[in-house]
């Protein structure tokens, strides 16, 4: 019942001939990109400098954040003497 039924001839003929117009076009090679350790390494190390300096950003503009405020409430004591 489920077996699966062959046809007659071993090979059918073919539904349609190949005209020039039926080629693939022509590709053009792909170029090879190589990745050295050297470049990954750099790419590391730029990642790890930048991170840095983000956090260094971070940190002083936090300081910065902070001296403002302990200098604004000296300076409100001040004035209300």
């Amino acid at each position: 019942m489920f077996l699966p039924q062959y046809p007659d001839s071993p090979t059918p003929p073919p539904a349609h001939t190949h005209t020039v117009a039926d080629q693939a076009p022509a590709r053009r090679p792909v170029p090879q990109i190589s990745v050295s350790t050297g470049a990954v390494a750099a790419v590391l190390v730029g990642g790890v400098v930048l991170t840095a300096l983000l956090a260094a950003v971070a940190v002083t503009a936090v300081s910065v954040a902070v001296a403002a405020v302990v200098l604004r409430s000296l300076l409100r004591d001040q004035h209300r003497r």
